[in-house]
């Protein structure tokens, strides 16, 4: 019988989601942990990887055992079993077609960014003390939405059948920290942001360099034309083109929510 479980994990001490032989990972964690309970291997298929120390809330897997577990259950003795890293959310029968990774129709993901120096925020959010033209940035990532070909924000080695995408939401935004709004640590307008994006599907490394580079054309390294012609045609992009280097580095993981799944 088929199960799906959502879970969420702070990923600053695993290696992403993905078994990678003599490293910690989501997935092998959560198979070990599945199989103690179960008394029987157990293969967990998830809604898609995650890079080392990215974050995920919300994130979906599946697996395949016996009929009439008790979920409730279950998710109490995984959280018990589990390091402080991992939490389940819950466990639940699914159909037995049901697939965490095919079946997704929309995975969102959140970027924290401040801009001043806050010895509170550094575990999830990058430290970005450059002068932002906001507006700029704002103006450069609408233009990500709709359905493109983003093999330039594509990890270079990449193998995957196509590195076409369909964006549906992608924006900066303005917020306060708790510490901030709760503690009064000082904060004004702008020093905190996120950027949120959502697509059918995402690229290997593709958030992180589509946040380098925004940033580039917030500092004036990038022109917003240059951010453009990053962005290709779906269908008929030219094979000389531009490439992964002609976009912005890649900004740290840590920073980095998979922030929900859609179904």
């Amino acid at each position: 019988m088929r199960y799906s479980i959502t879970l969420c994990y702070d990923g600053s001490s695993l290696f992403g989601w993905q078994t990678q032989p003599g490293v910690p990972t989501v997935q092998s964690t959560l198979e070990d942990a599945l199989g103690k309970l179960l008394r029987t291997p157990v293969s967990v298929t998830g809604a898609g990887r995650t890079d080392t120390a990215v974050n995920a809330i919300g994130y979906v897997a599946h697996f395949d055992a016996q009929e009439g577990l008790d979920t409730e259950a279950l998710g109490y003795k995984l959280n018990a079993i589990l390091p402080p890293s991992i939490v389940v959310l819950r466990v639940s029968a699914a159909p037995a077609e049901f697939h965490s990774r095919f079946d997704a129709t929309e995975r969102k993901y959140t970027y924290f960014l401040h801009r001043r120096k806050d010895p509170f925020a550094g575990h999830y959010s990058y430290q970005c003390t450059y002068s932002l033209d906001l507006e700029a940035m704002q103006e450069a990532a609408s233009l990500l939405l709709g359905t493109h070909d983003f093999r330039c924000f594509q990890k270079t080695g990449t193998d995957v059948k196509t590195s076409i995408c369909t964006v549906t939401e992608a924006a900066w935004h303005s917020y306060t920290p708790v510490h901030s709004s709760v503690m009064d640590f000082p904060a004004s307008e702008g020093d905190y942001l996120y950027f949120r994006i959502c697509a059918d599907r995402f690229l290997r490394n593709m958030v992180r360099a589509v946040v380098g580079s925004l940033i580039d054309v917030g500092r004036g390294k990038m022109t917003q034309d240059q951010f453009a012609k990053l962005i290709l045609p779906p269908f008929d992009a030219p094979a000389d083109g531009p490439s992964r280097g002609d976009a912005g580095e890649s900004v740290p993981g840590y920073a980095l929510f998979l922030s929900g799944v859609s179904y």
